[in-house]
């Protein structure tokens, strides 16, 4: 499970990176991974409003740091904004990587794609402003509602403090930095309780890839999946990302994980299922280990890449009904 900390303010240390900060320490207490992106020191160039996202599905800037936040984006279960409130809004920084989702909301609204984690990724907001505004947080907290729709999470709803304006003022707040951690904790701890689900093949780049998609698609508020091979490729195959985008379901800015990659906090899977027997069997702790022998579609035509999509979304739908799976609040 990954919690992207959006760090807004060009002031390092300053009262935004620590609420920030109070936050990931309660998500970490689930034993989460936390990710922190300080954005103001990123390479982000503003969006051109060129339209290209909507008629190619991808962002024309391609020399610049969104590719890398795009990944992430993709790979978060909770994403947290956090900004100083400048003119009743987010920085400029963190507006412009806002803007650049553009691309994110074309491939889901335009071209009609679910990212499979949508279904229960969450989005929160984290933000600070010097005066006492009555309406200090209200167009920022738009701005969050509408950003988090476009990467695909429900948003969650925000902490705002006021009159946070010198130095250290939110370490001096009564509550700021204890609603963080609260708040942090209290956001991951139904996710850290899903059962944990591994699948394995040589590249990662067909087969566990579609499985990892499907099992998120059909019970992520369940089952915390992930993906990983022994000999992870470059990135995933064409086809695999044609075939899953003809079920309507997205795997653009995903990438191959090695299986030294593997995120799991200390915690055992549940569930290991190898894609065919090419593979060592895995190293990785698990209470139940399967292999599903399917052949490996590479270098063969899109007909049996779309036989092996078919056959591995049925035995993910068994999967589940064998699990029994019950939601997760």
């Amino acid at each position: 499970m990954v919690v992207l900390g959006l760090m807004g303010s060009p002031r390092k240390k300053g009262n935004t990176d620590l609420l920030l900060s109070a936050f990931l320490e309660g998500a970490q207490k689930q034993g989460t991974e936390v990710i922190k992106i300080d954005v103001a020191f990123k390479n982000i160039m503003p969006c051109q409003g060129c339209r290209f996202c909507e008629k190619k599905g991808f962002c024309r800037q391609q020399d610049d740091d969104m590719g890398e936040i795009y990944h992430l984006l993709r790979r978060a279960d909770l994403v947290v904004l956090a900004t100083p409130i400048f003119f009743y809004g987010p920085t400029a920084q963190l507006k412009a990587l806002i803007d650049r989702t553009q691309a994110l909301w074309s491939r889901k609204y335009t071209f009609k794609l679910t990212d499979p984690k949508a279904k229960f990724r969450k989005g929160f907001l984290l933000a600070v402003g010097a005066t006492k505004g009555k309406e200090l947080f209200n167009g920022t907290n738009l701005i969050a509602k509408y950003f988090f729709d476009a990467i695909g999470a429900r948003f969650e709803g925000a902490l705002g403090f006021r009159q946070i304006e010198s130095p250290g003022d939110i370490t001096r707040h009564p509550t700021a930095l204890v609603e963080g951690r609260q708040k942090g904790n209290e956001l991951t701890e139904p996710l850290a309780k899903r059962r944990r689900g591994l699948f394995l093949c040589r590249e990662n780049a067909c087969r566990s890839q579609m499985a990892e998609a499907f099992l998120q698609y059909y019970a992520g508020e369940v089952f915390d999946t992930l993906s990983a091979g022994d000999q992870p490729a470059e990135e995933i195959h064409p086809l695999t990302l044609e075939v899953m985008a003809e079920k309507g379901i997205d795997l653009a800015y995903r990438r191959p994980r090695g299986l030294d990659e593997l995120e799991n906090g200390g915690r055992p899977f549940d569930l290991v299922v190898q894609m065919g027997c090419e593979m060592n069997c895995p190293v990785t702790p698990a209470d139940e280990v399967e292999n599903w022998d399917l052949e490996d579609p590479a270098g063969r035509p899109i007909e049996s890449m779309r036989e092996i999509r078919n056959e591995i979304e049925k035995r993910v739908k068994i999967l589940i009904e064998v699990e029994g799976p019950q939601e997760v609040n």
